[in-house]
């Protein structure tokens, strides 16, 4: 029996395991992440490793490629077999890039085979503590006293953290500079160091700065309020109207992997991101777990992809 492939949109519906399935996984898995060690989808990973290693007996071996906005990391996963070893933690970034840069190394339609979405969480707008705002309403009025002056880090050109900035500045008609960063590590140390006033960044990168009063929080880049932050507003209540953006992370393999195989990866994926550690742990990231079957996840990537190209138009937003 020839194992059934797919590509973004084919459904699964009805999938007989074959025989690669079943002797699937019989080495280590390789997944390829553009972002360095101690990044969100990092953690991520690790804590599903540590599952699929429980049940199936197989390592999962992070493999961190950093740079140009994850682009490195997806053509190196694009190239490799398609024998489900080697895998991609794909970041909403990778859906922004396609609409930035010129040229990506990839199409996003047809060059991946969808596994599942893994979690999806709010970012954090967090301010050197020096500078004199302490809400988001005297952050705006302190950007429009001072055009171009106050700069926000982020972790890459693209990246969720960077069109958050583009649609704050949209929103509160400011001006903010964008300096990009090679990951949340650089953009973190920049920020405490006071060589830029302000960034956007996930719960988990930020908290250890927040909890230490090296950054102050000011509010959250979701609709409503963050479990993990409840204390903290959304930018939409403090003035922002229909500021709602969220950053999210899966994992994809490159065009063709076969079918059976995508769907037993799912499934055990699904049951990890469900057991109590991984969900307690994951809240205390600030992530809400999802194990979204392989079609829904490849509508809901080109779906972002569309969402993310009409703020880039909207926004202005360029490559720094």
């Amino acid at each position: 029996m020839t194992p059934i492939r797919l590509f973004v949109g084919v459904a699964l519906a009805g999938c007989v395991l074959t025989v690669s399935a079943q002797s699937y996984p019989s080495k280590p898995i390789r997944i390829i992440i553009g972002f360095p060690a101690g990044s969100a989808g990092d953690a991520q990973l690790r804590l599903v490793g540590q599952k699929l290693y429980e049940a199936w007996g197989r390592s999962l071996v992070v493999d961190s490629r950093p740079g140009a906005s994850g682009n490195i990391a997806a053509e190196l996963a694009v190239k490799s077999p398609a024998d489900g070893y080697t895998l991609l933690y794909f970041p909403a970034a990778l859906a922004v890039n396609p609409s930035l840069f010129p040229k990506v190394p990839y199409d996003i339609a047809k060059d991946f085979t969808p596994i599942t979405l893994l979690a999806s969480f709010p970012l954090v707008l967090v301010v050197h503590p020096t500078l004199p705002a302490r809400t988001v309403a005297e952050l705006i009025a302190l950007a429009k006293a001072k055009p171009g002056a106050i700069n926000f880090a982020s972790i890459g050109n693209a990246s969720p953290p960077h069109l958050a900035g583009e649609l704050f500045n949209q929103l509160a008609r400011v001006n903010m500079v964008h300096v990009p960063y090679k990951g949340s590590g650089p953009a973190q140390a920049d920020l405490v160091g006071g060589h830029v006033q302000l960034m956007f960044d996930t719960a988990v990168a930020a908290m250890p700065n927040i909890k230490a009063g090296r950054t102050r929080p000011l509010a959250v880049t979701t609709k409503t309020r963050s479990a993990l932050l409840p204390d903290l507003p959304s930018l939409e209540e403090s003035g922002l109207r229909g500021y709602d953006l969220h950053g999210w992370g899966g994992i994809v393999g490159p065009a063709g992997v076969p079918a059976d195989i995508v769907l037993k990866l799912q499934r055990e994926i699904a049951k990890a991101l469900k057991q109590p550690d991984v969900a307690e742990k994951l809240a205390a990231l600030g992530a809400e777990p999802s194990g979204m079957p392989p079609e829904e996840f490849g509508r809901f990537i080109l779906a972002e992809a569309a969402k993310w190209k009409q703020l880039i138009i909207s926004t202005g937003a360029k490559i720094d």
